[in-house]
């Protein structure tokens, strides 16, 4: 893989980039970051990547808007140092819950970050698990999309839960759940669940399907403030659930979501490493999966200009 670089786009980014480039079996990309005493950011590549084909990771973690504008000022260095492919991989689509114009007078956010990416100079994008799969049509470059989904369904296979049942959050949840229910050869469940304006506040008051006395398993793409995994926890307990156990590609937890989590009455939250846990954040109900071999593997394909298909079939 001489032709192959990958570059990680901010400190934040590093664990990510070096479990990728170990998978990989290269070495990190080397390049400068800094800012200067005005807070304008400055990249340097450090070694030659003409004609070479570079991938520039970046992960989210606060703050997000510097994540962004790191992103694209390494994406035009790379650029105008005469790479041959740039493709941009973000385990988590920044923005991606800004996504259609539901209110008057809104963005719709991930286009502009797609608009933004592209206007850089990237000629691809690998991410996971898109709050909104009609994003990746916001691109007019190739947009190759992992799910976490295998990773989740190894890790619970393990640990061999009797008695299980599969509960979907709401009714935009239940062909998730579905798959989810179909693997693990389990029934089905779901919360009926309404969300009150832009407060994150979600009211779940009913379930339809038998839980009582069973080990619920519940399924999202991403958990940001807890607040409707929590009230879903809180719904199957009342209505007769053993134990509660939830599973995630994106952990995002912001806000009160660990002090949430804690008190709540959730057994475990299995989460991938899309998004980076600070120390501070790490408790014992919170498990996270490593992805980057995924991404990694995926990198090797789209370097290689191998089948990505094939990779979900086989992981």
């Amino acid at each position: 893989m001489e032709n192959l670089k990958v570059f990680a786009c901010s400190d934040s980014a590093e664990k990510f980039t070096k479990e990728v480039c170990n998978y990989l079996k290269i070495e990190e990309g080397k390049i400068n970051r800094m800012k200067f005493k005005n807070d304008n950011n400055f990249v340097q590549i450090l070694e030659s990547v003409r004609d070479k084909d570079v991938f520039v990771i970046q992960t989210t973690e606060p703050p997000v808007n510097e994540r962004i504008m790191e992103l694209l000022i390494t994406v035009d260095a790379i650029k105008r140092a005469s790479s041959k492919r740039i493709t941009v991989v973000l385990p988590y689509y920044i923005y991606s819950r800004s996504d259609k114009k539901d209110q008057p007078r809104i963005p719709v956010t991930a286009k502009l970050f797609a608009n933004l990416i592209e206007a850089a100079g990237a000629d691809r994008v690998l991410t996971c698990d898109l709050h909104n799969k009609a994003i990746q049509a916001y691109f007019n470059i190739n947009c190759d999309v992992l799910t976490g989904e295998s990773l989740l369904e190894k890790y619970f296979d393990l640990k061999n839960i009797e008695n299980k049942v599969v509960v979907a959050t709401d009714a935009g949840s239940s062909k998730k759940a579905y798959k989810y229910a179909k693997h693990f050869n389990c029934p089905i469940a779901l919360v009926d669940k309404r969300r009150d304006g832009n407060d994150d506040r979600a009211i779940s008051n009913s379930v339809i399907g038998d839980i009582k006395g069973k080990n619920a398993l519940v399924f999202d793409d991403e958990v940001d403030t807890a607040g409707s995994i929590i009230e879903t926890i809180n719904v199957v307990k009342k209505f007769g659930a053993k134990d509660v156990y939830v599973g995630c590609t994106h952990g995002i937890l912001s806000g009160p979501a660990i002090e949430r989590i804690q008190k709540s009455e959730l057994k475990e939250l299995v989460m991938t490493s899309t998004v980076p846990l600070p120390k501070i954040k790490q408790i014992e109900k919170i498990t996270v999966v490593s992805i980057s071999e995924l991404f990694g593997e995926a990198i090797k394909r789209i370097h290689e200009e191998t089948s990505i298909g094939e990779l979900f079939e086989t992981n």
